[in-house]
């Protein structure tokens, strides 16, 4: 196996993994690493599922079954938007978040637009 395909596995692993258990876990793990608690998990989960999307993407890479298949092309892009705007709509819908009016509209904008993204990459991917 090429030195290239090992990290891609080692790559991809490690983004699932740590970004599983962010996502998660995002209070108990970043106590348990030392790094700054927020007042609320809400970064650290949506970086959980950045990270996890980027691992998926990278062993889709390695395991594609087809030569028209990338991990960190098109399909890694739609990975990782759909499962980064997936958590912020799961925060904003059932985080319990104490956010001022403009700051869920903020979001919902970007989470929508993140979407709106995946959702055309996704069509055109489909298509061709």
């Amino acid at each position: 196996m090429k030195r290239q395909s090992w990290l891609l596995i080692l790559d991809g692993l490690i983004n699932l993994v740590l970004g599983i258990l962010l996502a998660i876990f995002p209070s108990n793990l970043t106590e348990l690493l030392g790094i700054p608690i927020p007042n609320t998990p809400f970064y650290a989960s949506v970086l959980g599922a950045i990270l996890s999307g980027i691992g998926i993407a990278l062993l889709i890479e390695y395991f594609k079954p087809s030569s028209k298949v990338t991990g960190l092309g098109l399909e890694g892009a739609i990975t990782i938007n759909i499962l980064g705007a997936g958590a912020l709509v799961a925060w904003l819908t059932a985080g319990h978040l104490e956010l001022p009016q403009r700051g869920y509209l903020f979001l919902w904008v970007v989470a929508s637009l993140v979407l709106g993204v995946a959702l055309f990459e996704l069509i055109y991917k489909l298509r061709h």
